[in-house]
């Protein structure tokens, strides 16, 4: 069975700080690139960001960077997503999915999680 399953998400306040996981099953993620995307309700899905097979790979999106960090760890199978200073606009569901190497575009992924709800209000 393949699957990815994200977790940590819920309700912050502003400013506060959440960290996202992703765990897979049935395939390893050491050989691939890892994404996370965000899809707020009424708005297409946008990349976040992707960390390739190595750590020193890693992308954001303007909207996030300096605030937002991925990280993997390959022996556990999983990948995270540590939301620091968060806004009202990062309300999102977010979802994690892997692919060959990393692209801002969702039809390149191969496997998807469920996703997981990211609330930021007071």
């Amino acid at each position: 069975q393949v699957r990815l399953v994200e977790s940590g998400g819920g309700l912050v306040q502003p400013g506060g700080s959440l960290r996202l996981s992703c765990a897979a099953s049935g395939f390893p993620l050491e050989y691939y690139a890892i994404s996370w995307f965000r899809q707020a309700p009424g708005k297409e899905r946008e990349g976040v960001s992707c960390i390739g097979t190595s750590d020193s790979n890693t992308y954001y999106a303007d909207s996030v960077k300096g605030r937002f960090t991925i990280s993997r760890d390959n022996a556990k199978n999983m990948a995270y997503l540590q939301m620091n200073n968060l806004k009202p606009e990062d309300t999102a569901v977010y979802y994690c999915a892997s692919a060959d190497r990393c692209s801002g575009y969702a039809s390149g992924m191969n496997y998807w999680g469920k996703g997981t709800l990211v609330s930021v209000s007071s």
